[in-house]
This record gives C-alpha cells, structure tokens and sequence, in this order.
C-alpha cells in the first residue's frame, strides 16, 4: 500500500513540480475534515494542473476535497473518503479586468478581502459578506453559493457569476457562460456548480459583475423590544419606499457581541434590527429621517453607528461563526431559510424551545430575506441536541421552510442530519454527479444526500 501510495504521489509531482505536494503531517492535519486527514496536499498552478490532478486520482480511486483558507471545511456530512487535499492556494491570478465595464475574470485562490482591496482603487466591489470574511476565498464563496446579510440587495454569488471554468475528474477544464453581462449562453450549467460543494467539479476561474461602492453608507439601529414589534417594524420598513442594502434582527445576545465591535462593551437588553443604507449624503439624512419617523410610531428611537468601527461590528455581524467559535469551541449554528412572513414566528418558537431546554443561545435574523441564524452557545445537555435540532427543523418545516446545521462538533455529526431533506433538484445535482464524476472523486458523501 505504501508503495502505491508513493506511485501517485510521485505521479502528482510530475504533474505540479515535487515541491507542491506535501505529506508532511502538519501541512495534512491543517486541511483535516471532521476528523479525517488527507494522505497529502496538491498544490496546482493552473487549471489544467487541476485537472490533470483530478483525472489521475480518478485513475487510482482517490478521493479530493478543493481546499483554500479552511473557512467553509466544517460545513456538510463528514467526507466517505478523503485522500487528497486539492489547495487551490497558488491560484490566486487576477485575469481579465474591465472596470468600465464592471466585469473581471479571477483565480479561486483569491481571497475575497485580497480582491475587494484590489478593485476598491477603482471605487468597485464586489457585495458579498459570507462565513469566513475577508479571508474567504472566492473559489469557496462561489463552490457554497455564500453570502450574509448583503444578500437583502444585492442577492447570492449566483447572481453576480456571469460565468466560470472548471475541472473533472475526465482531466477536462469545461467553460460556462462569459464576461460580459448580458451573457447568458451556458448560465444554468454555472448554476449547478454554484452551491454544490466541490462536489461536481472544481472551480478553477470566475468571471463576476461588479457594482460601483456607494458615495455613502449609514448605519443604524431600532430597539425592538419584542418580536412583535420587530415583525412591525420590518413590515414598515419593506412597505416604505426606503431599500435597505442590510437589515438584520439580533437578539439582546448577539447585538451585544455586535456591538463590541465599535470597542464598547455595551450591553444590550433586548432585540434591535440594525440597518445600513446606501447613497448620497442628503439621501442618507432624508433617509435616517425616514426611519426615525417608523420608529417612533412603533414607540423605537432611533440610533446611529458612526465612524470607522461601523464596518467592524458588521463583519461581527456576517461572520459570527468565527469570533463566537473561538468563545464556544462546541458552537452549534444552525440555518432556517423561511418564508419572509414567518421568520419571527420561528424565532418566537426557538426562543421558547431554548427556555424549556435552559440553553443559551444568539439569534442573528435576516427577517428581511426569513433566514434564520440560530446560535447554540453552551449546551446544558449536549444528549439532548438532536431531538433539539430535530423540533427546530420540525418547526421550520410546518412553517414552510427547512433547516440545516451549518456548523457543529464532528462528533454530534452522526446522530444529526446536516442537511435534512433534498430539494425539488436533488434528482438533476444526482444525474450530473453520475455523469461527471461516476467514481466519486470529488468531495464524496459532503453534499445533500450523501452526494
């Protein structure tokens, strides 16, 4: 068996150079999966190295996991196998890029704060606030369809893609769609890609639509009190001709940790929906006017976040997993996507299954879009969590949503279904894994399903 193994990977070496393979244990250990440990890391220039990695691990029955910065690796079902770790780290290339357009083609490797700081000298971004931040790769944001509250806007990667290249496991680099906006040959063969997990094929280029940065953006905040009267709130605040680009409902737990992001310690009592807003400096003072005038028929005053620890407190806010996982290794987050009408009823009910199991838990709420981030920070019985996990996802269901788990310990994985049940699509993401990837090369067993 070693013997074999030392075949391939001396095959992977003459296909990326001896250097960008590795099998030392620490650089495995760093791109472990629930446990599981790859056997070495590859490390490819181009896409056609990707490639040519992918058709001869297919060749040995390896299996390959595409890995970056690690922020998205806790998300899924444990791997069935995991042989190679594809690093995508060296693919960090900036293509083609036409600001006046507001298109650019990019490597996967690419970092997303890398790439915001690049196209920012041109007054450009690209909105996307998902798991993991600025250290976020794109290749990764794209693979899980990832975006946080900016989504309320500006929508997911799956609307900014205009097109993509990527590599299977035949050794072929296939291309969708374009660079250009109004393109939209082969687009619904990009969406397949985007959100399936690595598990039909690596990505290994994106081509995104870019959106000019906002003369200026305002932040502010409405004391909720209660669910009822932030249910109000988001129905005034949708109904009005005011668009936020992100309106997000935390509980008195999470606006607290937001907050310390300002370098306050404040503590907070209750919910608030927190708001940001875009456009020009009178717009912005028409606008908080607005607002101040909603919230004061709901019996709310008004609150402004200035300055520069505003953009801090809302990478608080989109990345909670990160800061809150360092504070509770055994964090638990869990998803509910919902109809938009009935998130704070979902609430309302986590809220109470939380009291009746004495847990304590942060709830970050995207009432505007109905999805549900929900926070298990210290578990008082950590037996009792699937039945937990299996009500809230009762509940989510009878209200005519789902839920899945995004993150937990590897260890509560077996007795929990990450996922829950596959979609409408499941049969065509089935069909397309048969086809482009019969051996089960790519990420096995990660996606919905056990795909």
């Amino acid at each position: 068996m070693a013997q074999a193994e030392d075949s391939v990977q001396k095959l992977f070496s003459s296909i990326v150079g001896e250097p960008r393979v590795l099998t030392d244990m620490a650089a495995c250990s760093a791109h472990g999966i629930d446990g599981q440990v790859p056997k070495c890391v590859v490390l490819p220039a181009t896409a056609e190295q990707v490639a040519a990695v992918l058709q001869a691990a297919a060749a040995h029955d390896l299996a390959v996991v595409a890995v970056r910065s690690g922020t998205k690796l806790g998300l899924g079902n444990p791997p069935r196998r995991y042989d190679v770790a594809l690093s995508l780290e060296e693919m960090t290339h900036l293509g083609h890029y036409e600001p006046s357009d507001l298109t650019v083609e990019v490597q996967p490797g690419m970092k997303l704060g890398d790439f915001q700081q690049h196209i920012g000298r041109d007054n450009l971004w690209l909105p996307l606030d998902p798991f993991g931040g600025a250290e976020a790769s794109l290749g990764g944001i794209v693979a899980t369809n990832g975006a946080g509250p900016l989504r309320l806007f500006y929508g997911t990667p799956r609307d900014m893609v205009l097109g993509l290249k990527f590599a299977t496991p035949e050794g072929r680099v296939i291309k969708c769609g374009g660079r250009v906006v109004k393109n939209v040959a082969g687009y619904d063969l990009g969406k397949l890609l985007i959100g399936s997990l690595g598990t039909l094929g690596v990505i290994v280029e994106v081509s995104f639509k870019l959106y000019p940065k906002w003369a200026e953006r305002a932040t502010f905040i409405l004391p909720a009190g209660t669910l009822g009267i932030a249910r109000d709130l988001r129905r005034k605040i949708q109904g009005s001709p005011l668009q936020p680009l992100r309106l997000v409902l935390l509980d008195a737990t999470a606006a607290t940790y937001a907050r310390a992001g300002a370098g306050v310690a404040s503590e907070v009592k209750g919910s608030e929906l927190w708001i940001e807003a875009g456009g020009s400096q009178r717009g912005m003072e028409r606008y908080a006017h607005d607002l101040e005038q909603l919230g004061r028929a709901a019996g709310s005053q008004l609150d402004r976040v200035a300055g520069k620890d505003v953009d801090a407190c809302w990478d608080r806010i989109s990345d909670f997993p990160t800061t809150l996982g360092r504070a509770y290794p055994g964090l638990i987050v869990l998803k509910a996507a919902l109809p938009r009408a009935a998130g704070e009823e979902f609430l309302s009910r986590a809220h109470q299954e939380a009291e009746n199991e004495k847990l304590r838990f942060a709830s970050f709420g995207q009432t505007g879009l109905g999805v549900i981030y929900l926070c298990l920070l210290e578990l008082v019985d950590g037996a009792a969590i699937p039945a937990l996990i299996g009500r809230l996802r009762q509940a989510a269901e009878g209200l005519g949503g789902a839920l899945v788990v995004e993150r937990c310990p590897s260890e509560l994985k077996p007795a929990v279904d990450v996922w829950g049940a596959a979609g409408d699509d499941f049969d065509t993401m089935r069909q397309m894994k048969a086809l482009w990837d019969p051996k089960g090369t790519l990420a096995p067993g990660r996606f919905v399903g056990g795909l």
